[in-house]
C-alpha cells in the first residue's frame, strides 16, 4: 500500500514555519508531491525531511521565489525526470517525475489564468501539451500517478458558488471541458471515485474569511491512469493542516 499526498506550500520555507515539517511527521506518508515551493533546494533545511526518512527531489523555478515542484519519497525511485521536454514550461518548474518498478508518481503544478488574458492563453496552451505528453508517456509507463494543483474545478459540485464564478479563471467552460476530456482520455479523479459528497474544497481566498465559512474551491487532484483504477482503496482531504491557502490531498493505492 502507497500513501501519496499532495499539497501546495504556497512557499515551503512559509509553510516550514508554520510548522510544516512537524505536520508531514504526522501524516504517514510514503511520498508527497509539492507545488508552488518557491525555493532552490539550498535554500531549505532539507536535512529535517531527510531525517524524516525521505529522498528529496525538486524542480525548481528559474524565477526566484515562483512556482517550482518537489517530490519526498520514502522508496528511493528507479530514476528521476524533471520537467516536460519544453523549456518555456520548464523555466517555470511544472512538472517533476519519479519512476518507481511498477508506476510513476507526478508532481505538476499547473498554470493559474487569473492575472489576465495573457496568462489564461498561456494555460490553455499549456493545458493542450500536457495532455498530448502525459498520452505519450503513457506507451511506455503504463501506470501514472499525477497529483498536484490543476487550477480548475472539473464540476459544479467542486466550487462553492459555481453561478457567480462561471467567468472565473479556474471554472471557465473551456477549462472544465478540457479536465472532462482529460479524464475521458483514461484517467480518474481518485477522490471522486470514492467520495460523492459536496463540500470538499482544497483551496480558499484569504479574503472574506473564506476558509473559516469553507467557502472554497477543489483544484488540488491526485488521478491515475484507469489502469489503476481498482487499486484506490482511500482517499481523504486535510482541510485542518494550514500552513497554506490550500490543504493536502491524500490517496492510498494498493500499489
Amino acid at each position: 500500500m502507497k500513501r501519496i499526498v499532495t499539497y501546495n506550500v504556497n512557499g515551503i520555507r512559509a509553510a516550514m514555519n508554520k510548522g510544516f515539517d512537524n505536520w508531514l511527521q504526522t501524516v504517514n506518508a510514503d511520498i508527497i508531491c509539492l507545488q508552488e515551493i518557491k525555493a532552490n533546494e539550498e535554500q531549505v533545511d532539507v536535512s529535517v525531511f531527510v531525517n524524516q526518512g525521505f529522498h528529496c527531489y525538486w524542480f525548481s523555478a528559474q524565477k526566484k521565489g515562483y512556482s517550482g515542484v518537489a517530490i519526498f519519497s520514502k522508496e528511493k525511485p528507479m530514476h528521476v525526470y524533471a520537467g516536460c521536454d519544453n523549456p518555456l514550461y520548464d523555466g517555470e518548474g511544472r512538472m517533476l517525475r519519479l519512476d518507481f518498478e511498477n508506476f510513476s508518481v507526478i508532481s505538476v503544478y499547473h498554470p493559474s489564468g487569473t492575472t489576465g488574458d495573457e496568462r489564461q492563453n498561456f494555460k490553455m496552451q499549456w493545458l493542450d501539451y500536457f495532455q498530448d505528453y502525459i498520452n505519450n508517456l503513457r506507451k511506455t509507463i503504463p501506470n501514472l500517478i499525477i497529483s498536484g494543483d490543476y487550477n480548475i474545478c472539473n464540476k459544479a459540485i467542486d466550487i462553492h458558488n459555481p453561478v457567480s464564478n462561471k467567468n472565473s479563471s479556474g471554472f471557465l467552460p473551456e477549462e472544465r471541458e478540457w479536465f472532462d476530456k482529460f479524464l475521458e482520455s483514461g484517467y480518474v479523479d481518485t477522490f471522486r471515485h470514492l467520495n460523492k459528497e459536496p463540500h470538499h474544497y482544497t483551496w480558499w481566498s484569504y479574503r472574506a474569511n473564506a476558509r473559516e465559512k469553507n467557502l472554497g474551491w477543489r483544484i488540488d487532484y491526485n488521478l491515475v491512469t484507469n489502469t489503476l483504477m481498482d487499486k484506490i482503496k482511500a482517499v481523504q482531504i486535510l482541510p485542518e493542516a494550514i500552513h497554506s491557502d490550500h490543504c493536502p490531498c491524500v490517496v492510498e493505492l494498493d500499489i
